[in-house]
């Protein structure tokens, strides 16, 4: 029962609600067909009505029994709210201690500071929902861009960080590319991510991946003269000692603290700090995220490129938007991820226990990914088969010796690559 009494004004009717409460009505919604009528409360007449279109309302201690609450600009300050058949076309939804029984809550650009939200059917198109004590009883949780500062969530689970995540400004920035490319070049939307994946890697991580074969050939050619300096020193230091009357102990700190200064002057000389060669991962890992959660979005998203997106597939995976049930898409990915592990560690004549630990982690998470590709959207996997793909493919690129004296490399590679790396596959895998 919503309780209402107010005076006319020039182009409003300002209701003053039961409780402390003030509340903005157009004046159209006066018109006939909606009718209010309630016995009087508190002196002042009063109304119930089925249909209340607000424009504001605020500081209401109880709002209950509406049949449908819609085109509110702002609804705040309410103590309760429930028994709303739809609640809708809410800017802004704030200072609910407990919302409960709607049916439907939808088109709310920003719902926070809800004690508690419960028994509603279904909760769409919601902007952010933040600050919620307790969120359970939601029959359908969709469209909403945003979800923190839950207490306790029954249905959707704990978002924080994930959803934070996926609505970061690379994350948009990673949509509105994808979105782009298809609607520049009119591909179906699986090629379109198809040659999304290829630009992008090669136009930012192919040149990243040359400049860190650029680094790592500089390190290992001053890896002579590293070790030509390492026995000058080893010899004053000892000099030294003998003079100074040094421990062992003393002459190992000294000997290790003047080659740490003599290796980082030649990093400084030759411009090839080994840190620089991580610059492809810190770019390349933060890309294959952005993109991953841009096509996720995408294909949750109850929007016209949802249904673009579930017919823009091809052969066995038409429907982008569903995982593909076949694991075609989560094998090769498997496999492909393997086959660049396998590759990697060919390279490696005597590798180090780490080096050993680090491989087989790498192999354990290949194929920890296939159940992983296939519980996600199709246009997930085909977005990660496709980077391995064409990284792998770069890979095999900049083993060419043409490349190799085009980027000018220091250290001695092999002027026949891909024979030598087929005869060690063959010898290591198949004899």
């Amino acid at each position: 029962m919503l309780s209402v009494a107010g005076s006319l004004r020039t182009s409003v009717l300002q209701l003053p609600v039961r409780g402390v409460c003030s509340a903005t009505f157009n004046r159209k919604s006066s018109a006939p067909g909606h009718t209010c009528t309630a016995p009087p409360s508190a002196g002042c007449p009063a109304v119930c009505c089925h249909m209340l279109p607000v424009r504001t309302l605020s500081a209401v201690r109880g709002l209950s029994n509406v049949g449908t609450l819609s085109g509110a600009g702002t609804l705040s300050g309410v103590g309760t709210l429930s028994g709303v058949g739809t609640l809708s076309g809410v800017g802004t939804l704030s200072g609910v201690r407990r919302l409960s029984g709607v049916g439907r809550l939808s088109g709310v650009g920003r719902l926070s500071g809800v004690g508690r939200l419960s028994g509603v059917g279904t909760l769409s198109g919601v902007g952010r929902l933040s600050g919620v004590g307790r969120l359970s009883g939601v029959g359908t949780l969709s469209g909403v861009r945003r979800l923190s500062g839950g207490g306790h969530d029954d249905s959707a689970g704990a978002a924080g960080w994930y959803s934070s995540l996926s609505d970061s400004a690379p994350v948009h920035l990673s949509e509105h590319f994808l979105v782009s490319v298809q609607q520049m070049s009119g591909l179906p939307w699986w090629l379109s991510i198809v040659v999304a994946t290829l630009s992008v890697r090669t136009l930012i991580t192919l040149p990243l991946a040359a400049y860190q074969m650029v680094i790592i050939s500089k390190v290992e050619a001053l890896q002579a003269e590293i070790s030509e300096l390492a026995k000058r020193l080893r010899y004053e230091v000892s000099v030294r000692a003998r003079e100074r009357g040094w421990t062992e102990k003393e002459c190992r700190f000294q000997f290790k603290k003047n080659l740490r200064r003599i290796v980082s002057q030649l990093y400084v000389r030759d411009n090839c700090h080994p840190f620089k060669a991580s610059v492809l991962v810190w770019v390349q890992l933060p890309l294959w995220i952005s993109f991953s959660l841009a096509l996720r979005n995408l294909s949750l998203d109850q929007s016209a490129l949802h249904s673009d997106l579930a017919a823009g597939g091809a052969l066995w995976f038409s429907d982008l938007t569903s995982p593909d049930s076949t694991w075609i898409l989560p094998v090769c990915l498997g496999l492909i991820n393997l086959l660049i592990v396998e590759v990697f560690s060919l390279q490696r004549v005597n590798p180090s226990r780490l080096q050993k630990t680090v491989t087989n982690f790498i192999r354990a998470f290949s194929v920890l990914m296939i159940p992983i590709a296939a519980t996600v959207p199709s246009s997930m996997a085909l977005y990660w088969f496709t980077s391995s793909l064409v990284g792998f493919s770069h890979n095999l690129f900049l083993r060419s010796p043409t490349i190799h004296k085009i980027l000018k490399l220091r250290s001695h590679r092999s002027d026949s690559p891909y024979r030598d790396l087929l005869s060690a596959f063959i010898t290591k895998y198949c004899r």
